[in-house]
């Protein structure tokens, strides 16, 4: 049967992943300390850029001035998907000296609390929530799931999840494994290495052997056996030393990069404040110190010839406003999603926890036409100045919870903030048991279980009723 050759011409876009837009979009990510650091790494290794007087919101312009830069696009887009493609960077130190006036402590985020926040997020059904919690609960400091799928599947049976299976259970564990940061949740360490290996490109050299040596071969590569690798995987000396640095570079403790219990100084990167025109947000002008280029350096650049050391500054010039170009882009996004976000969240500046309305991610993402893991990365590690304190972005969203009937829904935020003022205003000599909490909620229009009350009562930390009677 012969064949016949054709030419079809397909269009299709597609996002090109330059070292530009890495850099946008790796900065997007860095909490203030963090990049108060990476700026000044850059003017230590970049002649083109120097301080500004003061502190104060990127200069630009300057980065638009020169023709020769004009492959530099007026917006720099820093939304994509590309965990697949860019790696996550570990939290760094912020630099040392002196910061603005209202830098204040506030506490690490730890594992549990990332997974929690992500939990917030996931689309699941209640007896799902109740296992994932568990599950949760079940991951020690460096990431892994500490206790069985039987013993979690035995602990749920005794309150009260009758008929729950293992399969149930594992189920919803890999939903929790597509959680960051990859590997979470590995019942050992070859599972949390395939898991890292699986979000790779598909085009990642040797990846396929990389994939079988961690499935098959991992005591033997502890054993350092690299005659036995080399036969049983096909590879010569050098492909070997490929493989065996893929699985190095990968994070056997997932987890470690999360503090256990501690405190650190936050800058915030937003201001929300109420004048004569309502309530506005605007960025921290102290948060990041000025940057500009050197002016004259651009002089000797505009003046000399093809030489290697002219080329040199060129190369740096660029650099230096390609730098400028992503910090700007930065501050766009982030004010950009924190308007969206406090424009949802007005009750909550007025009224307080009580009023916080059900926020998600998917909310903010179609508001600003932004893809849901740009707002993820956007809203972590990046703080609001309030006239109620300084909260982290993500602090604002919670998910949707109960409801009057009417399609009314209260975020789960308000309710536990309406649980801990109930409890407050209790009697002494009777506290309110949680089915007496739950018909109390109920006569607010907030229709939630049981259960629900008792979880949240537990996550505030407060007794239950027959406790809270006995220590008074």
């Amino acid at each position: 049967m012969a064949m016949k050759a054709s030419l079809q011409l397909r269009v299709g876009t597609q996002l090109t992943m330059t070292p530009q837009l890495q850099q946008a979009i790796a900065l997007l990510q860095l909490s203030t300390l963090d990049l108060r650091q990476e700026i000044q790494q850059a003017l230590e290794s970049n002649p083109m850029l120097e301080l500004d007087d003061g502190f104060g919101e990127q200069a630009v312009s300057e980065a638009q001035s020169e023709d020769w830069a004009s492959e530099i696009p007026n917006e720099l887009s820093t939304d994509s998907d590309w965990t697949d493609t860019y790696p996550d960077h570990g939290s760094g130190s912020g630099v040392t000296g002196e910061g603005p006036d209202f830098e204040r402590q506030a506490s690490e985020q730890t594992l549990a609390g990332h997974l929690v926040w992500q939990l917030a997020m996931t689309d699941l059904s209640e007896r799902q929530h109740i296992i994932a919690e568990s599950l949760i609960d079940a991951v020690d400091g460096a990431g892994y799931l500490a206790q069985t799928l039987e013993e979690i599947r035995d602990g749920l049976r005794q309150q009260g999840l009758d008929g729950l299976t293992v399969r149930e259970v594992e189920q919803v564990l890999l939903r929790l494994q597509q959680f960051e940061p990859t590997g979470v949740f590995s019942r050992d360490l070859r599972e949390c290495l395939m898991l890292q290996l699986a979000t790779l490109p598909d085009d990642t050299p040797l990846l396929p052997q990389t994939r079988r040596l961690v499935r098959q071969f991992l005591e033997a590569l502890a054993a350092d056996d690299r005659r036995l690798l080399k036969r049983r995987l096909g590879l010569d000396d050098e492909a070997l030393d490929e493989v065996i640095a893929l699985v190095r570079s990968l994070n056997p403790r997932p987890g470690s990069a999360y503090a256990e219990v501690g405190s650190s100084y936050v800058t915030p990167d937003l201001v929300a404040y109420h004048d004569e025109s309502g309530w506005r947000v605007e960025l921290n002008a102290d948060a990041l110190p000025r940057l500009r280029i050197q002016p004259d350096y651009v002089a000797l650049v505009r003046r000399a010839d093809k030489s290697q050391d002219n080329q040199f500054l060129k190369d740096h010039l660029q650099e230096a406003r390609w730098l400028m170009k992503s910090l700007a882009s930065r501050n766009d996004t982030l004010l950009r999603v924190g308007r969206e976000i406090m424009a949802r969240q007005i009750e909550f500046l007025e009224q307080g926890e009580e009023a916080m309305k059900p926020l998600v991610l998917a909310d903010i993402a179609q508001a600003v036409e932004m893809h849901e893991s740009t707002i993820s990365r956007v809203t972590t590690q990046k703080f609001i100045h309030t006239p109620r304190g300084v909260f982290e972005l993500k602090y604002f969203f919670s998910s949707h919870v109960g409801g009057n009937g009417d399609g009314d829904a209260h975020s789960s935020t308000a309710i536990r903030a309406r649980i801990r003022k109930l409890i407050a205003d209790e009697p002494p000599r009777k506290p309110l048991s949680d089915s007496r909490l739950v018909e109390l909620l109920a006569d607010d229009g907030i229709q939630v279980a049981r259960r629900t009350v008792a979880k949240y009562r537990e996550a505030l930390g407060i007794p239950s009723s027959s406790e809270r009677k006995r220590f008074r």
